[in-house]
């Protein structure tokens, strides 16, 4: 089905190390909010604190429909992982430059799930030659596709 949300700056500023895949405990204004794709990932950042994993900055807007008991729309969101997991993001997590941070959020059955990756921040010079690569290889597909078609 695709990704509902993704985190578009997230791979352009770190190289990501190790990718996981975590449920997200969710209250129902916020499903609703998020079956109608009203949710931005783009500040959002992962933290491992007392054996449990929490999601910051996630913001699903305020349901439409909702009343007095809509959700909160920047609260931190509890990750669900397993323990050696959470045990290997914390040693991840706690090496100076990584960072925890939420790369997608999908559908998988009738389950909403976040992909969260291991990052290490990019430098500009890093940025630039991702930059050269991807060109570099437009332009060899370029080349090669005409070559096929003047043949």
């Amino acid at each position: 089905m695709g990704d509902l949300l993704t985190n578009s700056k997230a791979r352009r500023d770190y190289s990501i190390l190790e990718t996981y895949e975590a449920g997200i405990v969710l209250r129902g204004t916020e499903v609703k909010s998020l079956r109608a794709g009203k949710g931005q990932l783009a500040d959002a950042f992962a933290r491992v604190e007392n054996d449990q994993v929490w999601l910051y900055n996630f913001h699903i807007d305020e349901y439409s429909h909702g009343n007095l008991h809509n959700h909160d729309p920047k609260a931190k969101r509890r990750l669900l992982l397993h323990k050696s997991e959470i045990r290997k993001l914390f040693g991840l997590g706690s090496v100076k430059g990584n960072t925890l941070i939420p790369l997608s959020c999908y559908w998988k059955g009738n389950h909403l799930k976040i992909s969260l990756g291991v990052g290490k921040g990019k430098v500009e010079y890093d940025k630039r030659q991702d930059l050269r690569k991807r060109e570099a290889t437009r332009d060899i597909q370029r080349a090669t596709t005409k070559l096929v078609r003047g043949r």
